[in-house]
Parts: structure tokens; sequence; C-alpha cells
């Protein structure tokens, strides 16, 4: 069998070798040698190898994995490049590294070689330390570069394998990133000052240049940062002037990752930069503004950011928040409803009139959870309005306001508005003050169905919210539906998770005082390399649905006892926050520490 594949690569000729010592060939020899293909499957790519040179990135892994071949035992998985460079990284002795680029310090790593000596030899540093440089590359056999770089580095060089296409994607944007930002600042240090807010830019006022918005390095730095964001599945971009060097974050299933540092002179222009995107005063620095920017993503499908700067000691701070059609309009089982929640949410929301309050904390989901029940409400016969600040997605079905303070209109005042404009349902953006919770009520005693949002830890705290507001108790009983609190949860990455045992004690700290048993068995987070080492790998949320039930209305009253209506929204069948997301461990979803992270402890609610 050895023999007739070696006897193929002969007849495949010598053209195919692709880099030193590494050729289709001899891989094809070992995979099936280590019986990973079949020899049947080994002749016909070399067949075909010998008539025609296939592969995007012609390095032989790829040209092997892009041929569709199957592994040889059961379950007859395919090859992939990934299973290639793991399987030639045990042959050879290396470590086989997938590069996260979040995990990478670029200005760092650019600093070890030239681009023209990385491109040279297709490598690509991914790590320095005071003692050593690690350094991906897609031919183990080419040893020669790594001993030049230790004469030269004197430092060791330890070698790891990686994907080639991931190399070529990563050298490129990596140096790039690093020329754009290097000729950045060299303008800015010879050219005007400009102090703005920074207090620290005060006390060294010869060194600090302004910098166009709209220089070509600057643009460059703008847009490789909006397609790294959407490439990573942001939700947030955090820009953080400091004194020096300023932080650039990604937001990541709720969690901030550290992105890149800038020069704090080239983090301020590539905030004017993003302040003209957005059409907002450039000149001021002194106040808070907000902004939005519509882009596309890498599909062509429109992205909306909304974009959001303040005043700080070292200079404008600016957050943006991504917002992915794909993630804000989905379906209800995507967004995490049991079977059972989405049934009283559809009951809560079938009604021809009253309100419906969503609550949580920033970034709990409410946005997504309210526009994707209009989007299932917004039927051709009814008249969907929104007043937002600002409106976080653009959506035909719906009749959008934005609310623009300094003209004068609010909330309050688009509700008027809309009131006269023969609206079937209406969604505020937020309610938070009197004004516009006695139009909501209006709205919603005149017939209308209404939505919207308000900041509290829990269902039940939304009545006393209101009742704090100022909104007479009455006027709650006669108009409200239901309430729903969230949260969202980070879920087990599906590639990683393991089963575990259960702490005992801290299972019944979650569930306490119900009594749930943990039936099945319990996962927990491992890491890998699909969730960059985390165990989690994207986010669900947990609901506490308070449908308004009778006996909760008789219980909304002056100085009403929250405590009661909480049980009573227990016996009526409202699960809290934690029971929902123990259902949710018990499902292999998430897991306890994830719902203690995101809910609190039990006995703060």
């Amino acid at each position: 069998m050895i023999e007739t594949v070696v006897s193929l690569e002969a007849r495949a000729g010598q053209s195919a070798r692709e880099l030193p010592g590494l050729d289709v060939g001899n891989i094809v020899r070992n995979l099936v040698i280590d019986g990973v293909i079949t020899q049947k499957d080994a002749k016909k790519l070399l067949d075909k190898r010998g008539r025609k040179e296939t592969g995007s990135s012609g390095h032989p892994l790829a040209v092997i994995a892009e041929a569709g071949l199957s592994r040889a035992t059961p379950p007859h998985e395919a090859v992939s490049i990934e299973f290639l460079l793991a399987w030639l990284a045990r042959k050879t002795g290396l470590s086989y590294l997938r590069i996260d680029p979040l995990k990478v310090d670029v200005r760092a790593v650019t600093s070890v070689v030239s681009y023209a000596y990385a491109s040279r030899y297709k490598i690509l540093p991914v790590e320095v330390t005071a003692d050593k440089v690690v350094i991906a590359t897609a031919d183990p056999y080419d040893r020669e570069w790594a001993e030049e770089l230790e004469r030269i580095l004197r430092k060791k060089i330890c070698r790891v394998l990686a994907n080639p296409d991931d190399i070529s994607r990563y050298l490129i944007e990596f140096y790039a990133l690093t020329d754009s930002v290097r000729k950045a600042f060299g303008k800015a240090s010879g050219s005007s000052i400009d102090v703005g807010m920074n207090l620290e830019q005060m006390l060294e006022l010869g060194r600090t240049g302004k910098l166009d918005a709209n220089d070509r390095y600057v643009v460059n730095i703008v847009d490789w940062l909006l397609q790294y964001a959407f490439e990573q599945r942001a939700s947030d971009i955090h820009l953080e002037p400091r004194r020096e060097n300023s932080d650039v974050r990604f937001r990541i299933d709720g969690v901030l990752h550290q992105v890149y540092r800038l020069p704090t002179v080239v983090m301020s222009a590539v905030i004017s930069r993003l302040k003209v995107l957005g059409r907002m005063d450039l000149a001021e620095k002194r106040r808070p503004q907000d902004g939005r920017i519509k882009t596309k993503g890498f599909s062509g499908e429109e992205i909306e950011l909304r974009l959001s700067t303040m005043p700080s000691v070292f200079g404008e701070k600016l957050v943006m928040r991504i917002f992915d059609p794909v993630v804000t309009l989905r379906s209800f089982e995507e967004l995490g409803f049991s079977e059972r929640e989405l049934g009283q949410w559809k009951k809560m929301v079938s009604s021809p009139y009253g309100i419906v309050l969503v609550t949580g904390p920033t970034g709990s989901g409410k946005t997504t959870t309210l526009y994707s029940t209009l989007k299932y409400l917004a039927k051709p016969e009814v008249n969907v309005c929104t007043v937002e600040d600002p409106i976080e997605m653009v959506e035909p079905r719906f009749n959008q306001m934005q609310v623009h303070n300094a003209i004068g209109l609010d909330f309050a005042g688009g509700l008027r508005t809309f009131l006269r404009q023969d609206p079937d349902i209406i969604m505020i953006g937020e309610i938070r003050d009197l004004e516009t919770a006695e139009m909501a009520v209006q709205a919603a005693l005149t017939g209308h169905l209404v939505f919207s949002t308000l900041h509290t830890n829990d269902a039940p705290s939304a009545i006393v919210r209101l009742m704090d507001i100022g909104v007479p108790h009455y006027l709650i009983r006669a108009t409200l539906l239901g309430i729903v609190a969230q949260r969202l949860t980070r879920t087990l990455c599906p590639h990683c998770r393991k089963e575990g045992t259960v702490d005992e004690d801290l299972w019944q700290s979650l569930v306490n005082p119900w009594e749930i048993e943990h039936t099945g068995p319990i996962f927990q987070p491992a890491g890998c390399l699909e969730c960059r080492g985390t165990g989690y790998l994207g986010r669900a949320g947990i609901y506490e649905m308070l449908t308004i039930t009778p006996a909760i209305r008789n219980l909304i009253r002056p100085n009403c006892d929250l405590a009661m209506i909480r049980e009573q929204g227990v016996k009526d069948g409202s699960a809290p926050l934690h029971i929902a997301g123990a259902f949710k461990v018990c499902s292999g979803i998430t897991s306890i520490e994830e719902i203690f992270r995101v809910a609190g402890p039990v006995d703060s609610m």
C-alpha cells in the first residue's frame, strides 16, 4: 500500500513541492500510514494534483483540506485544515496554535521583525516576553530563520504551527495597522497642539500635536477597528484615553477584552474621525454627545452603531454600541425563552391594550426582546409606533421617532404625537419621569398596547418604581399587564463543555427555597480554541415573568409590601431569575457560577 502511494507521488511530479521540506505527496503518504485516509482517497487526490494545481493558498495542507476527504475511521469526519495542522504538529513535535488576535499584543509582535522579513519566511510573531519570542509558522521543516533570529534578538525562539491562511491574513493586518499608527503619530508629533479637555496634556504643551481626523492613516485605523469589532462579535467598542497610551477594548459576550493600545494623540484623532462619521460636533469636547453611524458588515448587511462621548481627565472617551440586525431581531427561541416562558410572554402581549414592561440593567438585552416582540406583532393591519432615544435599529415595519431634547421633543412629547397618529402598539424607549409614565398610562387607558423599559433589579420592583416616579397605584392596577425582568448569561461552549461534579451547597444556595433536583448531568466550562479558553460561547437570556393577576392587583396599593408581591407572583407561577437560571443549568446551557455572576447573590433579590 505504501509503495503504491510512493509511486503516485512520483507520477504527480516534483512540481507538487510548495514549501521547502513540505509537499503534498509526503503528507498524503504519512496520512495513509497513520490510517487517517484510505489509499483510494490518496490515489484520487494525487491523480487530481498531478493534472491540475489546486488550493487557494497553495499550501499543501490547504490542498488536502480542500479535496473534501473523509477520515478512514468512524465517524468519518472531514479532514479539515485544523485537523491536519494538529496532526502535523504532533508528527513534528511542535505545538499547534489557532491565532486569536485578541490575545496578540500587536505593537510588541510587529517590533520583533520587519514586514519584509516576516513575509519572506511566511512567519508571524504572536508573543513577546523578556526572554523568548513565540513565532507562528506553517512550515515546521524550515528552521533557518529561527536560528538566525535567535542570534540577532538574543532570545529563545519558540516555533508553533498555525493555519497558513491566518498567518497571511494577520501578517498584513497587524503590520498595516502598526504602520498606520506609526505614521499618524509621526504626523502628530510635528504639528500644532490641541489641548482639548485633557488635563494631563496641559503639563506637556510641547509634546502633543493635532492630527487631522481625515488623515488617511487615521481612516485606515478606524476602518480596521470597525471591521475587527464586527468579526469578533463585539457588542460594544470602548475607546479610553490615558496619559501616554490609550486603550481600545471590545465587549464580547458581556465581558471586556483589551484589544490594542494607541498613542493618546492618535486616539484623539480616531475619536474625532468617528465623531465626524457620527455627525457630532467636532469642536465640542466639554459636553457629552450622542451620534450614530450606519455601515455594512462582511456579508453586506447594514449595521448601526450608537456613539456616546464623555469628557474624562485624559480627553474624550467614546463608546460605540453595535446593533447588528442579525442579533437585534431574533426569534424568541434564539433569545432563550423556554416553552413555558414563551407561552406566558405571548399571552401577556396578546392583549389589545395595557402596559407591558421589560426591566433590567444596561446591556441585559431589553431592546432586543422588545424589537423581537414588535416584529412578532407587526402585521400589515397593525400600526406600530416607537419613540426612542436613540433609535437603536431602523425597522421598515415600524414608525419610529427619535427623541430630540434640544428642540423639546422628549418621550412625553413623542407620545402625545403618537396618540394623534392612530397607533395600535406603542413602544417607549424608557420611562424616566412622571410625565412620560402618565402619558403611557393615558395611552393604555385609551385602548393602546404600550411597551417600555425600566431599570430595576427584578420584576416586582417595577411596580414600586412606578409609584416612586409618582404614578397613582390605582392607575397601575388599571393598566399594567405584566413585567419581565431579564439578564444575559453566557452559554457554555458546545465544543468543550464537560460534565462536572455538583457542589450541593452551591446548588442549594441557588435554588433555595425551591425544591429543584438536578436529575441529569451538570456541565461546566472547560476552554478550547473556539471559545478562546473561556469555556463560554454566545449568550442567552434568563427571564422572570410576572403576570399581573387579580391577586397581585389587589396588592398594588399605597405603601405596598414588595415581599408580598414577590410571594404572590411565585404562587401565580412566576419563577425568580435564579430559578430561571437553574433550569438553564439543568439543561446544560450555562453554569451555576455564571448565574450567580449575572443575577447576583440570592439574598440580594
